[in-house]
């Protein structure tokens, strides 16, 4: 059973701010920590670091924090909620520990179900309309613009190395689950997108945070030249996240770039060994959640079969 440690409770740590900064010194993961800092530090800045951990006791505290929590994250996908959600009850409970607490804040704030996958596939033009968007940045357009062209999951577009792209050829050999080895392929604008993201880059990873790392790291996830490091999946959904919040339907997830690129690609008519080969599993029952044709897709089809179709 993991030991309790207890800090001796000075006029400071009671302060909602050091109480914070002392939580997320407990943590060793680093990925752990870059993730409760998001949500711990956001809690932070609305009720201040010198207000009292106190204030977030009693009725009035629950009320506040959720309706800030409803506030700021009341849109977000149900895996971003959840995980702000984890965050912030971590250190409510760590804090109850230390005595500088009491009750629970988060009493009035519900996990989120996750809605079902079969309803996740965006319309082709909800994808341009996304792609094309001026506001897009080099990195983030050639990241979307990669995923939903190659289908491929998020996790093994973020793991690759320059030195691992055949820019001529258009193909990239990834590692998928289980650690097989396969290859993605992509289409004319993420072609023309890459070599400019690159600029010369030759090693290190493709897709690369804004700063150079502020924590210590293995040297296959920095940049030799800048020393930034590579983009991690939390931040890769963050960033799509916060840049489909304001579109219809949205915010979306990266996992919906991966789901409509094989449902538009049933769509067009490809075969199962086809669809097996472009989304990297390795059975049709896998292959099916994802390669759902849309209604609008059925009923073009149905118009098609249709007898004065044919005569025309």
């Amino acid at each position: 059973m993991a030991t309790v440690h207890r800090f001796k409770a000075s006029e400071n740590a009671l302060h909602l701010g050091a109480a914070a900064e002392a939580f997320l010194a407990t943590i060793a993961n680093a990925n752990t920590a870059r993730a409760y800092t998001i949500a711990i530090r956001a809690l932070v800045a609305e009720f201040g670091e010198r207000a009292a951990v106190t204030e977030l006791n009693g009725e009035a505290g629950a009320d506040r924090v959720a309706a800030w929590f409803a506030g700021r994250w009341g849109g977000a996908a149900a895996a971003t909620v959840n995980a702000r959600l984890d965050a912030i009850g971590s250190a409510c409970a760590w804090w109850r520990e230390q005595d500088w607490l009491t009750g629970d804040p988060l009493r009035h704030i519900r996990r989120r179900s996750r809605t079902s996958d079969r309803t996740r596939a965006l319309a082709r033009a909800e994808v341009e309309a996304l792609l094309a968007r001026p506001t897009l940045g080099l990195r983030e357009r050639t990241l979307f613009r990669l995923l939903y062209e190659s289908a491929a999951r998020a996790q093994e577009v973020l793991a690759l190395d320059a030195d691992e792209l055949d820019l001529r050829n258009r193909r990239a050999k990834v590692r998928r689950k289980g650690r097989a080895v396969d290859v993605i392929v992509w289409q004319t604008a993420t072609a023309r997108l890459l070599p400019r993201l690159l600029d010369g880059r030759r090693a290190g990873p493709v897709f690369l945070t804004d700063r150079r790392a502020r924590i210590q790291l293995p040297p296959s996830d920095l940049d030799p030249a800048s020393g930034r490091a590579r983009l991690s999946y939390r931040r890769a959904a963050e960033l799509f996240e916060a840049t489909t919040a304001k579109l219809a339907g949205g915010p979306w997830t990266l996992h919906q770039l991966r789901h409509s690129a094989l449902t538009h690609a049933a769509e067009d008519g490809a075969n199962t060994s086809t669809l097996l080969a472009y989304s990297g599993h390795t059975s049709v029952a896998s292959l099916t959640r994802y390669a759902r044709v849309s209604p609008e897709a059925l009923a073009r089809w149905q118009e098609g079969r249709a007898p004065a179709a044919r005569r025309r």
